[in-house]
């Protein structure tokens, strides 16, 4: 089957497409790929939503700034599709399914809610294709973490791999999770820590810029070594697998950096994440040998050269030099997860979000004739 990904991160930087041929289990074709960066108005207006979220106790209450903001980013997605299908001469004819993660604005799965926005009926409208979204809900409600989603396509791809077992796939996004592969069972997976969105957001307050472009602040600055420890004594890090965090959950340490310089609170930041994933080691069944990193963290050198530090003897390498993409990866993810739940087959496991058993999830949006996008 034929299917297109969709991504907006945690980092809220702009949407992921990608195109996938896929039987949803062993078989595994990558497409091409593309990017559509949001404005800074665009992300003024998602910002808002997350902002307002923060009160939110019914997943499907969509007031003031929320319901703005799922207008508005359906409507980017089927923009973004229209776009891509166009230049890469792909008839939507074609395409049998579109995955459509949709906008996290909570994720609070010890009180069983997630909320994601993003109208899937209303972009199977704009697009003529079905659209399978709302991935969470259903491991969330079933006493799941219903993050992370990915492991089962991380599987998938490791399995073709030829590098020393075990693997770990490590998605740096605003949280970074990863999956742990060894050829036997289901994958293991969870969320290690914060991944991008602390910096992101120490940057955006402190200069104005979307993120530290390559590390090149925190590689100039020193790292609070005490600040680190503090927070890694925060007992999420201590907690057994599987687990998963808010965006947000670690957002309040912010202001404990106030004394420090551009620089050092770059470096601080940037350290906080390699040591947090370095802290997940302790809790798989063996250390991986190989370290395969995707996500935006993958373009941060100076995160890169510490996870190479925090994770030796292991290889650490990104997921452009293995062959996959490193920023479509988790487009593509979505894609094959849309295969899956068309087949029924689970896209959540014990292993992966403690969820009792394997759990499909997903909601159809059946196609109706094509609107103007």
């Amino acid at each position: 089957m034929r299917a297109i990904g969709l991504m907006s991160g945690t980092s809220l930087d702009g949407i992921d497409i990608a195109l996938v041929e896929t039987d949803g289990r062993d078989l595994v074709r990558l497409g091409p790929s593309g990017y559509r960066a949001y404005s800074e108005a665009e992300r003024a207006k998602l910002a808002a939503a997350l902002r307002q979220a923060v009160d939110v106790s019914d997943r499907n209450a969509r007031p003031g700034a929320i319901g703005e903001a799922e207008e508005l980013l359906t409507r980017l997605h089927a923009e973004a599709v229209a776009t891509f299908l166009a230049t890469h001469g792909v008839d939507p004819a074609t395409l049998d399914v579109v995955g459509f993660h949709g906008q996290t604005l909570v994720h609070r799965p010890e009180r069983k809610l997630t909320v994601q926005i993003g109208n899937g009926a209303a972009l199977a409208a704009r697009l003529g294709i079905p659209v399978m979204f709302d991935f969470r809900a259903a491991d969330v409600a079933a006493g799941g973490q219903g993050a992370p989603l990915v492991p089962v396509f991380h599987r998938a791809l490791v399995a073709q791999l030829e590098r020393p077992r075990p693997v770990a796939v490590l998605n740096v996004g605003g949280v970074a999770n990863i999956t742990y592969c060894d050829d036997e069972g289901d994958p293991i997976a969870c969320d290690t820590g914060p991944g991008n969105a602390l910096i992101d957001d120490f940057m955006r307050l402190r200069t104005g810029a979307a993120l530290d472009r390559d590390g090149d602040q925190a590689a100039r600055g020193a790292v609070d070594a005490a600040f680190i420890t503090r927070v890694l004594n925060d007992p999420f890090f201590a907690a057994p697998l599987p687990k998963s965090l808010d965006r947000n959950a670690f957002a309040h340490i912010g202001k404990d950096l106030a004394h420090l310089s551009v620089p050092d609170g770059a470096a601080t930041l940037t350290a906080l994440t390699a040591k947090a994933v370095a802290r997940v080691v302790a809790h798989l069944p063996r250390a991986p040998s190989t370290w395969i990193v995707a996500g935006g963290g993958a373009r941060n050198r100076t995160l890169m050269r510490l996870l190479r530090q925090e994770l030796s003897p292991a290889t650490v390498e990104t997921a452009d030099a293995v062959g996959w993409s490193a920023d479509a990866l988790e487009a593509q993810a979505f894609a094959y997860l849309a295969v899956r739940t068309l087949h029924g087959l689970p896209i959540t496991f014990p292993t992966t979000t403690g969820v009792a058993q394997p759990l499909t999830g997903g909601v159809l949006a059946k196609a109706l004739p094509r609107a103007n996008a």
